[in-house]
């Protein structure tokens, strides 16, 4: 769905960045145009005014808060990757994470948090009139609750996982006052409420091959039965994140979704929302460039190598974020047809970039600024563009090469051979086991540098003994991010995180 997108949107005061105080909405997300004159009073009619209040609650995922800059974090504040860059304070708000030096104002927890509400705000005004909507087909009314549904829960979901307990928040605030006096809810509240939403999203959603068009991309049921596995995998509860994955894994399946042959395949613009994806965030480039708030995605200049060649492999030369470490690459298996779609190391060739004057192709050299090793992050290069921070290519939340290895993990008949189905397609023999060690370095090959080392290593218990994080400091503490200066100072029944 490349027509998910959405032009700058400033955040006003801590207030309005919770998202739960919604008078109107102003946009037109299907077709960037605004609709400044429509209150809530009036917008909320039609079949149109749903699909495009649904179509809202997706854009936040677009954005810094999330996989276009936040959500980088969790990976160079774990140990697959280093902020990289120009050295001194640049990229300080990367560097206060992976040195565990994070305080209450840090650009990327704020923006993750504050992200994640405007979500919440916008996925919240669908469940609330949406359904006093008469004029509208019933199948895409449930359409639109489902979706809304399964949002809310991911952005919770992302928000439990990095905070711990925080406000759940489940209708929009009727006043400035009450949505400046919410307090902070126990995790184990917001993940109960997570479960309701994917269990009812499930119901609601349609199967992906029912999408065409610009609804390619939506959320679907495969996408609410995925990540409920996943929920129950991240409480530890094995049996039920073991029967979730089979369900979802049959259901796909059966809908003709399958492991891509080559594993580089899941990440070329030609294959978005295809055979192995069950979601997805869309970019589409062309319309914007030195923002992180377009339709665009900044990754391609941001992790492109810094300033060499000429011409550049990037846009504007890359400014060389999210390094990988050197033990990481070390730590791939001899044969791992996974680590050339996934990293370039020394040597490489730019074979789909640029050549120089003399048609000579760009190599990848011994070093970088940034990255002694000479080391960069190939799997969501997309080479030269003509706007810059506007990379076509979308980032996965949820592969079913992931579902397989929610079914190892959690056990149960089926729980090696799914494993070994992971692992074949990397080019790699067949497992014995399927203890925690094996399944957490599968998963961290599989699914690097999309966003979840952290998290893994915090539902695992191994964060805070994880050798690389030690060394780079890490304390008790770091295993929640703190919550917001900018939030605590307009409501102080924010409490604080322990440390911050």
């Amino acid at each position: 769905m490349n027509s998910l997108t959405l032009k700058k949107r400033a955040l006003g005061t801590a207030l309005l960045t919770l998202g739960l105080f919604g008078t109107s909405c102003t946009k037109d997300y299907l077709e960037l145009q605004p609709r400044n004159q429509a209150s809530t009073e009036t917008f909320y009619t039609t079949q149109t005014a749903a699909i495009q209040a649904t179509t809202a609650a997706y854009t936040q995922l677009q954005q810094a808060g999330f996989v276009n800059h936040a959500l980088w974090i969790m990976d160079i504040m774990s140990d697959n990757s280093t902020t990289g860059g120009g050295g001194g304070t640049d990229g300080i708000e990367f560097q206060q994470v992976e040195n565990f030096s994070i305080p209450p104002n840090n650009v990327n927890t704020t923006d993750l948090f504050q992200r994640a509400y405007l979500g919440i705000g916008a996925a919240n005004q669908v469940l609330r009139r949406v359904p006093n909507i008469t004029e509208i087909d019933p199948a895409i009314k449930n359409r639109c609750l489902g979706e809304a549904q399964f949002l809310r829960a991911l952005y919770y979901f992302y928000l439990v996982r990095t905070y711990g307990d925080v406000p759940l928040v489940l209708t929009p605030a009727e006043s400035p006052a009450a949505a400046a006096s919410v307090t902070r809810d126990p995790a184990a509240k917001v993940y109960d409420q997570i479960i309701i939403d994917l269990t009812e999203a499930t119901k609601n959603l349609p199967l992906p091959s029912t999408y065409s068009g610009d609804d390619i991309g939506r959320a679907s049921k495969l996408s609410a039965m995925g990540i409920l596995a996943k929920v129950y995998l991240t409480q530890g509860d094995m049996p039920k994140a073991a029967t979730q994955a089979d369900a979802t894994i049959t259901a796909a399946l059966a809908d003709g979704k399958k492991l891509w042959p080559d594993y580089a395949d899941n990440f070329k613009p030609t294959n978005e929302n295809g055979q192995e994806s069950l979601f997805e965030v869309q970019f589409k480039s062309g319309q914007n460039a030195y923002i992180l708030e377009g339709p665009g995605s900044a990754i391609n200049e941001f992790w492109g190598a810094r300033f060499f060649g000429n011409p550049y492999v990037v846009s504007s030369g890359g400014y060389g974020y999210n390094i990988p470490e050197k033990e990481f690459v070390d730590g791939y298996e001899a044969g791992d047809k996974r680590k050339a779609p996934t990293v370039f190391v020394p040597g490489d060739l730019y074979t789909d970039g640029p050549t120089d004057a003399q048609g000579r192709v760009q190599v990848q050299p011994a070093s970088l600024q940034g990255s002694p090793n000479g080391y960069n992050i190939r799997k969501f290069y997309a080479g030269t563009l003509s706007t810059i921070w506007d990379s076509p290519l979308n980032v996965p939340i949820l592969r079913l090469a992931e579902v397989y290895l929610i079914k190892a993990e959690a056990g149960g008949a089926g729980a090696l051979n799914a494993l070994n189905l992971v692992r074949s397609r990397a080019g790699l023999p067949a497992a014995t086991n399927t203890n925690q060690a094996t399944i957490l370095k599968e998963r961290r090959y599989e699914l690097a540098f999309e966003m979840d080392r952290w998290y893994d290593l915090k539902r695992t218990k191994t964060l805070l003994t994880n050798p690389t994080l030690v060394a780079k400091g890490i304390k008790p503490f770091n295993d929640v991010m703190p919550i917001p200066q900018a939030e605590r100072d307009v409501n102080p029944n924010l409490t604080q995180n322990p440390g911050y």
